[in-house]
């Protein structure tokens, strides 16, 4: 009689091969090349207050304006900004606004000379736009990696490239500003004044922003610098 062999089917000695498919292997250089995006933790605070808010419901712009202040947790005075959605046709989108009611923000404006530009070559930048008239241009030329990433570059499109600097600098000085939505979205982030200004006021800041660009909204919320934002009504 032949001996018997000893066959050990223990499941340590045996090994299962998995082929995957061509498909699968895609999917998972997909998935190991993924980054994990982390949710963005709120402090019990900001969900407190954003709990007060109709998720459901547009506010009319008094009443949206009134719970924005009413929501604000800050310690000091916030601004309320606008954070307006265009339609996908108006990226870049540019209008001239000038506000019923100043925001707390002024401007500070210059005209380009040669006083000034020997300032900018030294890094001394303390103004938030620049006028110059196109016989200037080529000296700013010159500049243009200083100015351009500050977007302080005289362009038409902006107006800041004008014959008349004086004129242009009294009517931005008083309030008037080129507004114009992100370059790659239809997207508008607007200042309209702070929590501490009069509600009316702020409706009428809001309202002049919304008659600016009519016809042309998606949606509108108001925020304020903390706490949570509000959708807007822009029927009016």
């Amino acid at each position: 009689m032949g001996q018997k062999k000893n066959i050990n089917m223990s499941t340590d000695d045996i090994q299962e091969k998995v082929v995957k498919t061509p498909e699968e292997k895609t999917e998972d250089k997909k998935s190991k090349g993924k980054k994990t995006v982390q949710k963005k933790t709120r402090s019990l605070k900001y969900k407190a207050v954003r709990a007060q808010i109709d998720k459901t419901r547009k506010y009319d712009p008094f009443s949206a304006i009134e719970l924005v202040k009413k929501l604000s947790y800050s310690s000091f005075a916030g601004t309320i900004t606008a954070h307006v959605v265009l339609m996908d046709k108006f990226i870049g989108e540019r209008a001239q606004l000038q506000f019923p009611h100043t925001t707390g923000q002024s401007l500070k404006v210059e005209i380009a000379n040669d006083d000034l530009l020997k300032k900018i070559e030294a890094g001394k930048i303390d103004f938030d736009v620049l006028l110059s008239t196109t016989d200037m241009m080529p000296k700013l030329a010159k500049l243009a990696k200083i100015l351009g990433p500050r977007g302080l570059m005289p362009n038409p499109k902006q107006g800041t490239l004008t014959a008349k600097p004086k004129e242009k600098k009294k009517e931005l000085e008083s309030g008037k500003i080129t507004i114009s939505a992100e370059r790659k979205a239809p997207l508008l982030h607007i200042v309209i004044g702070s929590t501490t200004m009069d509600t009316k006021q702020l409706q009428e800041n809001l309202l002049a922003l919304i008659k600016a660009f009519k016809g042309k909204i998606v949606n509108v919320s108001l925020a304020a610098t903390m706490g949570p934002g509000v959708k807007v009504a822009t029927e009016t």
